[in-house]
């Protein structure tokens, strides 16, 4: 089971928040479509993916996106995902 909980972060509180869920086992080549995914849920635009995203989620459980991880400009801090199946 994949369980991440996503949440949009400004002025250090929660705006948004949303609790993604899939069957089967983490797949890190699938990780882009869970972020799609998670980002079309929350209403807000899919930041840019690359291995150092992918490398903290995997060591840390967690990752951050900031506005430069965006190319559209965004209304919050940061993107935050965690594994929620700690």
């Amino acid at each position: 089971m994949i369980r991440i909980w996503a949440k949009t972060i400004k002025n250090g509180r929660i705006v948004k928040q949303y609790l993604f869920e899939r069957e089967g086992e983490t797949d890190y080549s699938e990780f882009f479509d869970y972020l799609k995914s998670i980002c079309e849920a929350l209403d807000i635009p899919t930041p840019v993916l690359i291995k150092t995203h992918l490398f903290n989620y995997a060591k840390y459980n967690n990752v951050k996106f900031k506005q430069d991880d965006f190319v559209e400009n965004i209304h919050f801090d940061k993107l935050i995902l965690e594994n929620a199946l700690l």
